[in-house]
Protein backbone atom coordinates (compact mmCIF):
# COMPACT_ATOMS: atom_id res chain seq x y z
CA UNK A 1 0.00 0.00 0.00
CA UNK A 2 1.34 3.54 -0.85
CA UNK A 3 1.86 5.94 1.43
CA UNK A 4 1.09 8.55 -1.02
CA UNK A 5 -2.57 10.69 -0.91
CA UNK A 6 -4.54 9.07 -3.30
CA UNK A 7 -6.45 13.12 -4.44
CA UNK A 8 -2.19 13.18 -5.12
CA UNK A 9 -1.84 9.96 -7.26
CA UNK A 10 -4.79 10.83 -8.87
CA UNK A 11 -3.91 14.54 -9.59
CA UNK A 12 -0.29 13.14 -11.23
CA UNK A 13 -2.16 10.68 -13.89
CA UNK A 14 -4.28 13.77 -15.10
CA UNK A 15 -1.63 16.18 -15.03
CA UNK A 16 0.72 13.69 -17.11
CA UNK A 17 -1.43 11.04 -18.51
CA UNK A 18 -4.65 13.10 -19.72
CA UNK A 19 -3.02 16.42 -19.47
CA UNK A 20 -6.38 17.52 -17.50
CA UNK A 21 -5.49 20.59 -15.75
CA UNK A 22 -9.28 21.31 -14.99
CA UNK A 23 -9.39 17.72 -13.55
CA UNK A 24 -6.06 17.93 -11.90
CA UNK A 25 -7.27 21.40 -10.22
CA UNK A 26 -10.70 19.89 -8.91
CA UNK A 27 -8.47 16.56 -6.97
CA UNK A 28 -5.43 18.81 -5.46
CA UNK A 29 -7.76 21.76 -4.29
CA UNK A 30 -9.72 18.63 -1.93
CA UNK A 31 -6.26 17.28 -0.42
CA UNK A 32 -5.33 20.95 -0.30
CA UNK A 33 -8.18 21.50 1.86
CA UNK A 34 -7.92 18.57 3.47
CA UNK A 35 -4.24 19.54 4.77
CA UNK A 36 -4.96 22.82 6.19
CA UNK A 37 -3.80 24.96 2.86
CA UNK A 38 -0.48 22.91 2.73
CA UNK A 39 1.81 25.25 0.00
CA UNK A 40 3.35 22.01 -1.82
CA UNK A 41 -0.44 21.21 -2.79
CA UNK A 42 -1.10 24.92 -3.70
CA UNK A 43 2.01 25.30 -5.70
CA UNK A 44 0.88 22.15 -8.29
CA UNK A 45 -2.42 23.92 -8.08
CA UNK A 46 -1.29 26.67 -9.19
CA UNK A 47 0.64 25.44 -12.18
CA UNK A 48 -2.05 23.60 -13.02
CA UNK A 49 -4.61 25.99 -13.13
CA UNK A 50 -1.38 28.33 -14.89
CA UNK A 51 -1.22 25.69 -17.96
CA UNK A 52 -5.16 25.62 -18.26
CA UNK A 53 -5.37 29.04 -18.63
CA UNK A 54 -2.31 29.15 -21.06
CA UNK A 55 -3.95 26.65 -23.11
CA UNK A 56 -7.10 28.31 -23.16
CA UNK A 57 -5.60 31.84 -24.38
CA UNK A 58 -5.75 33.85 -21.06
CA UNK A 59 -2.15 34.09 -21.05
CA UNK A 60 -2.06 36.85 -18.32
CA UNK A 61 -3.92 34.33 -16.12
CA UNK A 62 -1.82 31.51 -17.07
CA UNK A 63 1.16 33.39 -16.55
CA UNK A 64 0.11 35.00 -13.16
CA UNK A 65 -0.83 31.42 -11.65
CA UNK A 66 2.43 29.79 -13.16
CA UNK A 67 4.57 32.62 -11.71
CA UNK A 68 2.99 32.28 -7.99
CA UNK A 69 3.30 28.57 -8.47
CA UNK A 70 7.33 28.73 -8.86
CA UNK A 71 7.17 31.67 -6.02
CA UNK A 72 5.85 29.06 -3.60
CA UNK A 73 7.41 25.89 -4.91
CA UNK A 74 11.29 27.15 -5.75
CA UNK A 75 12.23 26.96 -1.85
CA UNK A 76 11.58 22.91 -2.01
CA UNK A 77 14.17 20.65 -2.07
CA UNK A 78 14.60 18.97 -6.07
CA UNK A 79 12.78 16.03 -5.11
CA UNK A 80 10.22 16.58 -2.88
CA UNK A 81 7.00 14.30 -2.00
CA UNK A 82 8.63 11.70 -4.61
CA UNK A 83 8.83 14.21 -7.58
CA UNK A 84 11.14 15.55 -9.34
CA UNK A 85 10.26 19.12 -8.21
CA UNK A 86 13.42 21.12 -9.37
CA UNK A 87 12.90 20.36 -12.71
CA UNK A 88 9.18 20.96 -13.01
CA UNK A 89 9.76 24.55 -11.46
CA UNK A 90 12.78 25.41 -14.33
CA UNK A 91 10.08 24.27 -16.98
CA UNK A 92 7.29 26.43 -15.28
CA UNK A 93 9.78 29.21 -14.86
CA UNK A 94 10.45 28.91 -18.65
CA UNK A 95 7.05 29.32 -19.22
CA UNK A 96 6.87 32.37 -17.44
CA UNK A 97 9.61 34.13 -19.14
CA UNK A 98 7.91 33.30 -22.32
CA UNK A 99 4.50 34.82 -21.25
CA UNK A 100 6.39 37.80 -19.93
CA UNK A 101 8.18 38.78 -23.26
CA UNK A 102 7.04 41.64 -25.59
CA UNK A 103 5.42 38.94 -27.21
CA UNK A 104 3.77 36.68 -25.52
CA UNK A 105 0.61 35.56 -27.96
CA UNK A 106 3.26 34.01 -30.24
CA UNK A 107 4.76 31.71 -27.27
CA UNK A 108 4.23 28.65 -28.02
CA UNK A 109 1.77 26.17 -25.83
CA UNK A 110 3.16 23.37 -24.63
CA UNK A 111 1.55 20.48 -21.52
CA UNK A 112 4.56 19.56 -18.98
CA UNK A 113 5.57 15.92 -17.45
CA UNK A 114 5.92 16.06 -13.71
CA UNK A 115 8.76 13.35 -13.22
CA UNK A 116 8.16 10.46 -10.63
CA UNK A 117 11.36 9.76 -8.56
CA UNK A 118 9.91 7.42 -6.07
CA UNK A 119 9.01 3.63 -6.70
CA UNK A 120 6.52 3.72 -4.53
CA UNK A 121 4.60 6.64 -6.11
CA UNK A 122 5.67 5.24 -9.78
CA UNK A 123 4.04 1.84 -8.59
CA UNK A 124 0.69 3.79 -6.87
CA UNK A 125 0.61 6.28 -10.18
CA UNK A 126 0.53 2.84 -12.33
CA UNK A 127 -2.07 0.75 -10.38
CA UNK A 128 -4.61 3.76 -9.98
CA UNK A 129 -4.14 4.54 -13.84
CA UNK A 130 -5.72 1.20 -14.76
CA UNK A 131 -9.16 2.28 -12.40
CA UNK A 132 -9.09 5.77 -12.79
CA UNK A 133 -10.65 6.87 -16.24
CA UNK A 134 -9.67 9.43 -18.57
CA UNK A 135 -12.39 12.33 -18.94
CA UNK A 136 -12.78 12.29 -22.81
CA UNK A 137 -14.13 15.16 -23.81
CA UNK A 138 -11.75 17.06 -20.97
CA UNK A 139 -14.57 19.20 -19.03
CA UNK A 140 -14.17 23.01 -18.77
CA UNK A 141 -16.37 23.81 -16.04
CA UNK A 142 -17.27 21.93 -12.61
CA UNK A 143 -19.12 18.82 -14.14
CA UNK A 144 -17.18 15.84 -12.13
CA UNK A 145 -14.83 15.29 -9.48
CA UNK A 146 -15.18 13.79 -5.92
CA UNK A 147 -17.03 15.88 -4.03
CA UNK A 148 -19.50 16.43 -7.07
CA UNK A 149 -20.14 12.96 -7.32
CA UNK A 150 -21.03 12.22 -3.88
CA UNK A 151 -23.22 15.41 -4.10
CA UNK A 152 -25.19 14.14 -7.15
CA UNK A 153 -25.54 10.91 -5.89
CA UNK A 154 -27.27 11.82 -2.01
CA UNK A 155 -29.45 14.12 -4.45
CA UNK A 156 -30.24 11.32 -6.54
CA UNK A 157 -30.71 9.20 -3.49
CA UNK A 158 -32.48 11.90 -1.90
CA UNK A 159 -35.12 12.40 -5.04
CA UNK A 160 -35.80 8.77 -4.74
CA UNK A 161 -36.66 8.26 -1.75
CA UNK A 162 -38.99 11.41 -1.90
CA UNK A 163 -41.04 9.29 -4.84
CA UNK A 164 -41.27 6.41 -2.40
Amino acid sequence: MSSYEPLYVDYLIYFNRDQDYFECHEVLEELWLERDRDTFYKGLLQIAVGLYHFRNSNLRGGRMMLQSSVELLEHYPEDARGIGLGKLVEEVKELVQGLSGPDPEHFPYRDLTIQIRDKALLDAVQERSLQLKPNIPQRRSPTRGRIYEEKMKALQQEQSSNGK
